[in-house]
């Protein structure tokens, strides 16, 4: 995924001369060719992740786009201040590039964990915060990046992640992308627990439970309108997120439903918990330890159901 956004800043640099590319202290091959045919548009700062978004948003001010990359929570946690005065504030055409968010770097603790990620900057006023499910909707995201008029939040997974996206329903940023018609049960996802949530269903379905899913890669703007139409009429709606149970997708589909002009239906919020990781492992174990994989998905959905 992570290769896919950044290949796709190499493109989009060939088709526009207003896009540039800000590493921090990445490795040193990260876009290599961009870096030969574009040096005056490639820069690695150092570990200064602040200084990056100033330098990003003076650059922005002068009519560039640039597109940052470093890992989540050295954007969320080192340059909050930064990303909310420089970006946010002045509503400039940055985008960040965000790897590892969720439980990515489980190997590396909770230091690198991005589990606070989509909260911190779906706060923020003019942020937009996109996670999408796989490299392909990777590749329809970037393509649609360049236009985007605020500062725009890119999640990336860890890599590798099986595709199961589908180019037939489109993709637009704000949009959520239905995947399956809803049945007494609706799951909405980001990022790649739709791959989960898809298994999760087929689970369900086997023992006699339909499951819709509303693949929401946006989570901010939220598509509101989708959800509410999906929502009115199932017995449960879930939501499934790598991420806290504070703040994150869940929370922005309770405050959507309790908002709508619909009796608003029972809702199962399946996350990571309000707590430090306190154990090291895989991507894969960590999501098991906190409830999060398909059956148990399933189990928790058929609890909830009586």
């Amino acid at each position: 995924m992570r290769r896919a956004a950044l290949d796709k800043v190499h493109e989009l640099a060939q088709r526009d001369r207003r896009v540039l590319f800000i590493g921090s202290d990445l490795g040193a091959g990260t876009l290599a060719p961009m870096r030969a045919e574009f040096p005056d548009r490639w820069f690695m700062e150092g570990i200064a992740e602040a200084n990056m978004i100033g330098m990003a948003a003076g650059l922005a001010m002068d009519g560039f786009v640039p597109y940052l990359n470093t890992i989540a929570p050295f954007f969320t946690r080192r340059a909050n201040e930064q990303i909310t005065i420089d970006l946010c504030l002045h509503k400039l055409p940055v985008r960040l590039i965000a790897s590892g968010g969720g439980v990515v770097y489980a190997p590396l603790g909770p230091t690198h964990l991005a589990v606070d990620d989509i909260a911190t900057m779906r706060v923020l006023p003019n942020m937009a915060v996109v996670a999408v499910a796989d490299a392909a909707e990777m590749r329809r995201l970037m393509d649609q990046s360049l236009e985007w008029p605020g500062p725009l939040y890119i999640r990336l997974a860890k890599g590798g992640d099986p595709i199961v996206s589908d180019p037939a329903r489109g993709f637009t940023i704000g949009k959520a992308i239905i995947m399956r018609d809803p049945g007494t049960v609706l799951l909405v996802t980001t990022g790649v627990m739709l791959g989960r949530a898809l298994a999760a269903a087929d689970l369900l379905k086997g023992q006699g439970i339909s499951c819709g899913i509303l693949h929401m890669h946006t989570v901010k703007p939220l598509d509101s309108a989708a959800l509410r139409d999906y929502a009115a009429g199932v017995n449960l709606v879930v939501t499934i997120e790598e991420h806290s149970l504070i703040g994150g997708l869940g929370g922005a589909v309770a405050e959507t439903l309790m908002d709508a002009e619909i009796r608003p239906p029972c809702l199962l919020r399946l996350a990571l918990p309000d707590a430090f990781a306190d154990e090291y492992g895989s991507q894969d174990t960590m999501l098991e330890a906190f409830g999060l994989v398909p059956p148990q998905i399933a189990a928790a959905i058929r609890r909830r159901l009586g």
